[in-house]
């Protein structure tokens, strides 16, 4: 009886926590919905997402055709990175891993520019004709270049115990995957070099409603799968002898984590560019808030609060209204710099101590 009553009290504050997660969530939904260039009140947006009639027609056009799909992008962008983040981190034991730190993001990057800036000059109509086949191609063009760098990493990580110099090497692979996208820039023509600066600064805005048709499913489905995985990362969180030692596969258990994070990061890089950051600070934004290390309660909080993050960081990239929107990169690194230095400095603090 005083165990039950214990587990209660327990779950009461993650529950709350939850729920306030929750309201914000829905709270930064309806904001980015409602601010930027047009400033659409909040009662007509509600309205507009129920189904009925706003004061102005207009309205319905914006938020419809052009801030839910930017909306939704950010929501799903969020959660995959976040999920991403956390899955790398307890992958490698680091807590400084990333898609960004690592290098993923650089190898996601790499495919993409493999698929874009070499494609002929009769590739780009091609393409644009295929729809959503290309889409995917993207997508499966990024995946693999996340999953190369990922792979490549794993196995350094096996060899190289220091958690520095293993984060080293991570930053050298991506400055080496971003050498050769410079290369291949240098034989680029303009138009698609213009095309590739504007994709690396990062934006949610660029995903049209037939993209989330290729998006959603592929960020849903490889959610599941790191849902699934939660027991088996807690496992991984008492080491790979150990884990052995209670029946886990961890070879198998490996390839399933670096599938599920590589595709994750490589499908939003593909669509949104490489977002900076927000891979890094959520998983410890979310450790702070819930006070565990359990990844079945991390990865839905994870979720939510990347998407929440996400949906502020779209919305400060409007900050100044009008037209001009701030590189959705830029802010990203002001929300995650500051969180990323915490962890260093609270894990020097500890080795002092």
């Amino acid at each position: 009886m005083l165990t039950e009553k214990y587990k209660i009290y327990n779950s009461l504050p993650k529950t709350l926590i939850f729920s306030i997660l929750f309201i914000g969530f829905i709270f930064a939904f309806l904001l980015d919905l409602a601010l930027g260039s047009v400033h659409i009140p909040l009662h007509a947006v509600i309205n507009i997402l129920l189904g009925q009639e706003p004061e102005r027609v207009t309205w319905t056009n914006i938020i419809l055709k052009f801030r839910l799909p930017k909306a939704i992008t950010a929501i799903l962008a969020g959660a995959a990175l976040g999920v991403s983040g956390l899955q790398m981190q307890t992958l490698f034991r680091n807590p400084l891993a990333g898609p960004f730190v690592l290098g993923i993001s650089s190898g996601a990057s790499l495919g993409v520019a493999l698929v874009v800036l070499t494609a002929s000059a009769t590739t780009p109509t091609l393409l644009a004709d295929l729809g959503i086949i290309s889409d995917f191609g993207l997508v499966i063009a990024a995946s693999l270049g996340a999953a190369s760098v990922l792979g490549l990493m794993l196995v350094v990580s096996r060899r190289v115990k220091d958690t520095m110099t293993l984060l080293i090497l991570g930053l050298l692979f991506g400055y080496a995957t971003s050498a050769i996208v410079s290369i291949l820039l240098q034989f680029s023509s303009q138009e698609r070099i213009q095309s590739y600066i504007m994709w690396t600064f990062g934006s949610f805005a660029g995903v049209t409603g037939k993209q989330l048709l290729v998006l959603i499913p592929v960020i849903v489905l490889s959610l599941f799968i790191a849902v699934t995985q939660s027991k088996s990362l807690n496992t991984l969180l008492l080491g790979e002898a150990y884990a052995r030692s209670l029946g886990l596969t961890v070879e198998k258990t490996r390839f399933s984590i670096i599938t599920s994070a590589s595709i994750l990061a490589g499908a939003i890089t593909a669509f949104c560019g490489p977002i900076a950051f927000l891979g890094v600070a959520i998983p410890h934004l979310c450790r702070s808030v819930f006070h565990t290390s359990d990844h079945r309660i991390l990865i839905p909080g994870v979720m939510m609060m990347g998407a929440i993050l996400a949906l502020m960081a779209d919305l400060l990239s409007q900050v100044g209204g009008g037209a001009m929107v701030l590189p959705l990169n830029a802010v990203t690194a002001l929300i995650g710099t500051p969180v990323v230095s915490w962890v260093i400095l609270r894990r020097n603090s500890r080795r002092v101590v």
